[in-house]
Parts: structure tokens; sequence; C-alpha cells
């Protein structure tokens, strides 16, 4: 376990991150941003790029995510041995590359997909694509070559593409890859936090809770909104982890697919119920899986923003801190992605339930 000098140079040096970050009391200045390019100058103000607004959207986004990561590993490096827990959350970007990988190479694409360099923490061998064996041999995703995904990188005849984004435009590709490697992920990371002891993890096995439970839910709606699935094939799809006492993060996703999706009372008593969309007068009512995704993203934020600074000597914190640089990637992304589109930037915030 980590050591008291580690702990205290983590919080003190994850304060001053969290200080300089667009969470908190730094997000109501996004509101007054225009455009990309004033985005731009905002985020980077010392290193923003002089580029025409069609080609930034792009050069922006890397950016912002090369900036999230070089900070979450600036934390996850004060360890001389960091915390399981800590490594497994970081490399959430490594499975996000693999899934941009394994699509790419069933779509046939000889060039590698861009890709997130996690330091000593990356296992995935990238740098052997299109040689899936390479890439993938002894390590935890080998599984895989006995039944290598057949992903694709557009929806099959008769499907609707989701988005996976604030704003129109997400991720798309193939829904097996992309359930497979989430039950993957949670199953680990779920099974890391049961390594720390309990003083070490308790805020973060709340919000880890949640977020299982709700990514669940996301699946869910999805599947049945976007692919039309049927009620046992998305069971197949979601992750089951029982917490205890007969009790179990898929509860509320399981639940949710007895209920029509275009019948707002079937839901009002659902116990998710405050993350749907609500009804408009003279509007037939559906179920939004992107409503709920985002308002979904801005509980766990909050949860995390809370108990950030609650324990400082716990890894609660440099947990917290993950996911805090996570949502602000996310929100600066959406906010580069609204703006490219003509969306204002309050309009965005109001798509993501932040409520400014």
């Amino acid at each position: 376990m980590p050591g008291a000098g580690e702990r205290a140079y983590v919080y003190a040096k994850a304060c001053g991150i969290i200080g300089k970050s667009f969470v908190g009391k730094r997000i109501p200045q996004l509101v007054s941003v225009g455009r990309l390019s004033e985005l731009d100058r905002l985020v980077f103000p010392g290193s923003f790029h002089d580029l025409p607004e069609r080609e930034l959207l792009a050069d922006l986004e890397r950016r912002i995510l090369d900036r999230s990561v070089k900070q979450i590993l600036a934390i996850v490096n004060v360890y001389k041995r960091p915390p399981e827990l800590l490594v497994r959350l970081l490399r959430a970007y490594e499975y996000a590359d693999l899934k941009s990988a394994l699509i790419a190479l069933a779509g046939g694409e000889r060039a590698a997909p861009e890709r997130t360099p996690l330091e000593r923490f990356g296992t995935v061998r990238f740098e052997a694509y299109p040689d899936l064996k390479a890439m993938l041999k002894n390590t935890e995703f080998d599984f895989l070559l006995k039944d290598p995904p057949k992903a694709a990188g557009a929806a099959g005849p008769g499907e609707q593409v989701p988005g996976n984004s604030a704003v129109p435009g997400g991720e798309t590709g193939s829904i097996r890859v992309q359930a497979m490697l989430d039950r993957h992920y949670y199953t680990a990371l779920w099974k890391s936090l049961f390594k720390l002891p309990k003083h070490d993890r308790e805020g973060i096995g709340r919000i880890l809770e949640e977020e299982i439970s709700l990514r669940n839910v996301i699946w869910a709606l999805r599947l049945r909104t976007y692919y039309r699935m049927g009620a046992e094939d998305v069971k197949q799809h979601l992750v089951i982890i029982e917490k205890g006492k007969g009790k179990s993060l898929a509860k509320d996703a399981l639940d949710s697919l007895e209920f029509p999706l275009d019948t707002w009372e079937a839901w009002e008593k659902w116990p998710r119920a405050e993350f749907l969309n609500r009804e408009s007068p003279g509007e037939a009512w559906a179920a939004d899986p992107r409503y709920f995704q985002n308002a979904a993203s801005a509980r766990l934020y909050r949860m995390a923003r809370l108990c950030f600074r609650r324990r400082p000597s716990s890894v609660d914190t440099p947990a917290c801190f993950i996911k805090l640089k996570q949502y602000e990637e996310d929100l600066l992304t959406s906010m580069a992605e609204g703006l490219s589109l003509g969306i204002s930037s309050r309009e965005v915030f109001s798509l993501l339930e932040l409520g400014i």
C-alpha cells in the first residue's frame, strides 16, 4: 500500500491540477465561448494552434486527450507501486484504443488508428497492427484470439448507428466488441477495488457501483432503441456483477427491459426515472438514451467532486482525480464538437444536464 509521503504528495499535486482544470467553479467560464478558436485559446492559453476551424476540431480534441492522460500519469507515476485500481482506471484509454483497432482491423484498414501512449502501464502492442496475434499474445486480451470479433465500421442492414457523445456524431462500431470489452474492463476494475483496504475505497467504491449500474442501463436503452434488440439479447451484453446479499449491479437495467420505450407512465416509479427525459406537452414521448447518458455522467461527476477532498490520505483522492479529469475531457470534447456544428456553448451545457 502507498506510504504516507506518497499519499500527501499525491493529494497536493492533484489539488493543484484540479484547481486549474475546467471542473467546479471554472466550468462557467466555458459558457461565453462562441467559436472553436476561442475554446482553444481558453483551454490552451499559452499554446493554442492558429488553424482554420475546419482543421482545428481533430487537432484540439487530440490535445485535450493528450493533456488529460499526461496529467493522470503525473499522479499515478508518483507511486512506486501504484494501486491496481488506479492503473485500471488509467487503462480505460487502452480499452478504447483496442476497440478502435479491432473495428479498423475488421474493416480491412491497413493503417493503425491513433492510440494513447500509457508509458509503463500499456499492455497491448499497438505498434504490431494489423497483426492481432502479435498485438495481444500474452496479454489479458489474448482471449480475443480464440474468437476474433467480426466488427464493422458501420451498422448492418436495418440497423441505426448510435451516437455516444453529448452532441450528434458520436462513436460507432461493433456492439459485440464494445460490450465484450466493457464487461472485461468493469469486471477487472471491480475486482481491483476489493484489493484495497476498506478505508481506502469507500468513496470510489460507491462511485463505481453507481457507474456500473448506470452504464448497464445506458447499454440496455441503446440496444433497444438503436438496434431494436429484444430483452434476452440485451441481457447478454450487460455487466453482471453481484455486490453482495444477492444484489446485482445490473438489476435496474434488467428491470427496465420490461417497460415499453414509448410510455412514460410505465417508467415513473422505476428507481432511475430521474435520469430520463420528461414528457413535453403535445409531443410523443420516447426514452432517449443520449439524455440518460448525459444525466448519468453529470451525476457521476458530482459524486467524484464531492469525494475528491473528503479523505485526502485515501486512494479515493487519486481515483476521483482520474474521474474528474476524464469528465473534463468529455466536457471539453463535447464543447468542441458542439461549436464545430454551430451549437452554442449554452445549448451544449443544456444537453449535458449541467444546469448552468
